[in-house]
């Protein structure tokens, strides 16, 4: 039984059924947390063009299975506008039944990626593009909640809440901004009070009951759309089976899948940064392939971890995998009998509560470091926030890590170095001594290190100080002996390693061997015995 309940739970050092003060916390975060996702997941249903149900199905059912599957207790996931707004172009010209098609198939997808061990990858994300990342979804998050300041029944949702509607002015603002401010306040002063609940639900309780209690005029649940709804059942896509419905829905599927696994892998990494957990970055493909697989057989549009919703998870004292599971039961219960209630509860708290996500979650430390770390990684944190505002957070990350790679292969690019001195054993030889990586991009600056014209009948190049990273730096490096080859002089090379012996051409007449070459490898098996290396030198 205690494994069981490990597997479910977490970590038996963080949990234990006898902690009732831990159960009472996990419980209390999810409870906030399933009040939280309510109005998102209707703003992302209106986003992607479908029903509110479509969306809440989809929050209940890839939030339960992501929180008992995995890869980091905390993490919150349900239906994001990051997918949304990707999905109103299939449901406007297909229809819905074909997004739950390609919701399914996007599951399968990310399914591969985890069996595949992909997840792994997400380490090549830089320290400036997480940043950015964060900067520019709190940015994000922030911009999402000024529909709420709209005269409910004008505003039209979109990607980032601002399309169109007409804003509240008056008294109706000023209550709104109070509400707004007093929920922020509340949940600002609650922990130097009392732990006892969660800082954001406390927040969110205070405020509805005065809203209630009061019957103040202000905007509630209930005014976005009706949240009332039966069990999800289990439904299979109306779509015909063949090829031409692979062609429509499989580029959205491909698209839906990178952008869920971007965005949840980068909240693995945060939850596990504020937590101290580390890994598990396949499993988490794994469980939100399965779990949008299996919402798209129950009417759900899919969905991702929700950074938003993770940061109030965490800072309401969520650290195992009971706080996703409560936050996904206590939304179905909403679906199901507590309709009329939550309906009632202003989205002035719920705002307030999102305002001070947006608070806790942007890097205020960056704007400091700006002015202190390279420029490139300033730049790269400045964009990535731009892009991840302007379009999606997918795309800010891949722009991120093009522009990061392409400014360390340039750096390393103007690292190759030479030092020259006569050799003390072969007279007459004059010895070039490299320093700094060769590849791709050095391999020009490589070239023009020597003067062949000039040198003396004998040439040593002494490798020590240098790496040969790829089939680039050896080509350059046949060139250039081919150079003095044809100029009637001899050349050695020393300090290569045994994996560059193997794939010059001309090891045999070039190199010379000693005990201390190195031992890095440059290339796969496959590269030698094809001889995609070998050149024809």
């Amino acid at each position: 039984m205690p494994s069981v309940l490990a597997a479910v739970f977490g970590d038996a050092s963080q949990y234990s059924m006898r902690d009732t003060a831990r159960i009472r916390i996990e419980l209390l975060a999810g409870l906030t947390v399933a009040l939280a996702l309510v109005p998102e997941a209707v703003a992302f249903a209106f986003v992607a063009g479908v029903h509110p149900l479509v969306g809440l199905y989809a929050a209940f059912i890839v939030g339960l299975i992501t929180a008992v599957f995995g890869g980091r207790p905390g993490m919150i996931s349900g239906a994001t506008g990051a997918l949304a707004v990707v999905m109103v172009s299939l449901v406007a010209q297909h229809g819905v039944e074909y997004l739950f098609a390609a919701v399914v198939l996007m599951g399968i997808i990310q399914i591969f990626f985890g069996l595949m061990r992909w997840g792994k990858f997400i380490r090549l994300v830089p320290h400036p593009v997480m940043l950015g990342f964060v900067n520019g979804l709190a940015i994000v998050i922030f911009l999402a909640q000024m529909t709420q300041f709209k005269v409910p029944g004008t505003a039209e949702v979109s990607g980032h809440g601002m399309s169109g509607g007409e804003w509240l002015s008056g008294l109706p603002l000023a209550l709104m901004l109070g509400l707004v401010a007093l929920t922020m306040a509340i949940i600002w002063v609650m922990p130097r009070v009392t732990k006892f609940i969660p800082a954001p639900l406390a927040g969110i309780a205070i405020v509805a009951l005065i809203v209630i209690g009061f019957n103040l005029d202000v905007p509630r649940v209930g005014d976005m759309a009706s949240i009332k709804g039966g069990l999800p059942g289990f439904h299979m896509p109306m779509v015909p089976l063949n090829f031409e419905t692979l062609e429509i829905i499989l580029p959205y599927a491909v698209i839906l899948a990178a952008i869920g696994l971007i965005e949840s892998l980068l909240t693995l990494n945060l939850v596990g940064e504020i937590t101290g957990n580390r890994g598990g970055a396949s499993r988490e493909c794994i469980a939100q392939g399965a779990a949008n697989t299996v919402t798209g057989f129950f009417g759900g549009m899919g969905g991702c971890a929700m950074i938003g919703q993770s940061m109030i998870n965490v800072k309401s004292g969520g650290r195992t995998r009971l706080a996703g599971i409560a936050a996904a039961v206590f939304l179905l219960i909403f679906i199901l009998f507590a309709a009329p209630m939550i309906e009632q509860i202003p989205l002035a708290a719920l705002v307030g509560v999102m305002f001070m996500v947006v608070i806790g979650t942007f890097a205020w430390n960056s704007l400091k470091i700006l002015w202190i770390v390279p420029r490139t990684d300033a730049l790269v944190i400045i964009l990535v926030t731009f892009v991840t505002v302007a379009t999606d957070l997918a795309t800010a990350v891949v722009v991120g890590v093009i522009v990061s790679a392409l400014a360390y292969a340039w750096q390393n690019a103007t690292r190759i170095r030479a030092t020259t001195r006569d050799s003390v054993t072969d007279e007459g030889a004059k010895v070039y001594e490299i320093r700094g990586p060769l590849f791709f991009g050095s391999v020009e600056g490589f070239t023009e290190l020597f003067d062949i014209a000039g040198d003396p009948e004998k040439v040593i190049v002494d490798f020590n100080d240098s790496r040969v990273a790829d089939q680039s730096a050896l080509t350059a490096i046949e060139a250039v002996a081919a150079k003095y080859q044809a100029a009637g002089k001899s050349i050695k090379l020393r300090h290569l390693s045994r994996d560059c012996h193997r794939l010059l051409s001309r090891a045999g007449q070039l190199i010379v061997e000693s005990d201390d070459d190195p031992d890095y490898q440059i290339a796969t098996d496959y590269s030698v015995k094809t001889g995609v290396l070998g050149g024809g030198h």
